[in-house]
């Protein structure tokens, strides 16, 4: 018995080092490729499409901050105050789905839940994964800054069929860099984020629409964001 526990206590020291090394590494070198990318080439191979992978990394300052608030307004208006969880979110999010049983289930994912989700962890929704999310939504929390965060989201993030990150999506969607994105063309990428290979930020549905409207007025409200 006493060699189980042995082994236990240095696989666990073994997870601890491992995982913490690499949310530090990652705090500054780009994020090669992530599990979702991966799964969706080979989901495209499996539905005889042609596999696409459209990403091109860029710095913090190469995106527009039009794009960066336009995400903070939609996804997560507290990210500049949590430490990676928005508890009243998660709370709703909860309360929702226990009354919706059967029916699409509703998230309450802060952007730092979701860079832990896609850069570290596989997709589903077992409560073992979302423990590993949770985990890795705390280091990345102690070890990364705010900028470093909305950076790796915004390079990282699923934007279209095969298309991640803010550079790829705006030059496949507008024909420019990230850096050049208009309030509205950065509220319209952000407002097909929870569905983005069924909604189109440049053949919007009425849904879409309205998102993109309700965005920009949050990001008049937002203000300017000051990044650290």
């Amino acid at each position: 018995m006493s060699k189980v526990f042995r082994f236990l206590g240095k696989s666990a020291l073994w997870f601890f080092a491992v995982t913490i090394l690499w949310v530090i590494v990652y705090r500054f070198i780009p994020v090669p490729i992530t599990f979702l990318q991966i799964q969706r080439c080979f989901e495209q191979k499996t539905d005889g499409k042609e596999m696409k992978l459209e990403k091109d990394w860029v710095a913090f300052n190469q995106i527009s901050s039009n794009l960066k608030r336009a995400v903070v307004a939609s996804e997560d208006q507290l990210f500049m105050e949590h430490m990676g969880f928005d508890w009243d979110a998660i709370q709703k999010a909860w309360v929702y789905n226990a009354k919706k049983k059967g029916k699409k289930v509703k998230g309450g994912s802060t952007i730092s839940q979701q860079v832990a989700k896609n850069v570290f962890l596989w997709s589903g929704r077992s409560y073992i994964r979302k423990g590993f999310e949770a985990y890795f939504t705390f280091l990345i929390e102690i070890f990364w800054s705010k900028k470093r965060i909305m950076e790796v989201y915004l390079n990282v993030i699923e934007m279209g069929d095969g298309i991640y990150g803010a550079e790829a999506a705006s030059r496949e969607y507008y024909n420019k860099s990230a850096i050049d994105l208009s309030k509205r063309e950065a509220a319209s990428i952000a407002a097909i984020l929870p569905s983005p290979l069924k909604w189109s930020p440049i053949k919007p549905s009425s849904q879409v629409k309205r998102k993109i409207k309700r965005i920009m007025r949050f990001m008049r409200i937002l203000g300017p964001i000051e990044f650290e």
